[in-house]
């Protein structure tokens, strides 16, 4: 396709949500491309982590070349991706971290606006603290360290992350969590936002802590550090604007979150999606899970 054709259906510029695949899975990911004005830049999330600035990205005309570095894939290499611009879809290949070539391709991220306020519908209880219906492991190969006690969600890691059978669009999600001294999870919005729970990354920059959305937005006030005690988020999900409240204190209000997280479960952003519990970076239990969806 000539340049000319990739300047009239937008170029690269904006959001993109990718999906890569290695031939045997199909991996969630996101970039953002800015340009104009000097050398195009852009901010990627890989298969896992935060949005991080690319040390190189070129383009020309259609094409596009862009470096992701090895220290951040798990490889021997660095991953370079390359890709074409056609009917506004970006395709493309790149050499993966295990030797292999994988292809990849990318739709423009959806603006996810509303036209006005939502109207709420009727509180859905996820976890009704007897058991694990309404929920499933996200990997069945990896051992569940998922069990009820006394009414309360535990998790004993090794673990895969617990996913809700019900998808939601815009919702408001009530949870409670009991996040032990230097322990790390997280509860995904959709299945691709992450709200951190953490005690384990006070040194780490505000993007990364306690009731961030993981990479993106820091909470506001940064709240007191309370490890072994339960604690709550109260979130509110209209499009990709978010508000955050930890033990009743407004801590992000209503900001808009860019993308999606590392380790996701897809970057089809347009679509409803589960609430998801991080399962496998440490021993944190729930309780009075609770949604409220927006009605239609």
């Amino acid at each position: 396709m000539p340049a000319s054709a990739a300047s009239i259906s937008g170029g690269f510029a904006g959001r993109w949500d990718l999906t890569l695949s290695d031939g045997v899975r199909e991996l969630p990911s996101w970039i953002e491309i800015v340009q104009g004005g000097g050398p195009p830049t852009a901010r990627f999330v890989g298969r896992w982590g935060n949005a991080r600035p690319l040390p190189r990205v070129e383009i020309a005309g259609d094409r596009i070349e862009f470096v992701s570095p090895k220290r951040e894939e798990g490889g021997k290499e660095d991953m370079v991706f390359k890709g074409w611009l056609e009917h506004g879809r970006i395709t493309g290949v790149a050499n993966g971290p295990d030797g292999t070539t994988w292809t990849w391709a990318g739709v423009r991220a959806p603006d996810l606006s509303r036209a006005g306020a939502p109207r709420w519908g009727e509180p859905v209880t996820l976890f009704n603290g007897r058991d694990l219906a309404n929920w499933h492991v996200r990997a069945p190969e990896l051992k569940n360290g998922w069990s009820v006690a006394q009414g309360d969600l535990e998790n004993h890691p090794p673990s895969a992350d617990l996913v809700s059978q019900r998808q939601f669009t815009d919702f408001k999600l009530h949870i409670e969590f009991d996040c032990p001294k230097g322990c790390n999870s997280g509860v995904y919005l959709r299945g691709r936002y992450e709200v951190q729970i953490e005690d384990d990354s006070l040194k780490a920059a505000e993007i990364f802590r306690m009731a961030g959305i993981y990479g993106f937005l820091a909470a506001n006030p940064q709240m007191p550090r309370r490890p072994g005690a339960w604690q709550s988020y109260d979130v509110t999900l209209v499009g990709r604007r978010v508000t955050v409240a930890q033990n009743g204190v407004t801590v992000i209000d209503n900001q808009e979150i860019p993308g999606i997280t590392g380790g996701a479960l897809d970057s089809r952003e347009a679509e409803p999606g589960p609430i998801f519990l991080q399962g496998d970076h440490g021993s944190v239990s729930f309780r009075n899970i609770v949604v409220t969806p927006a009605l239609p």
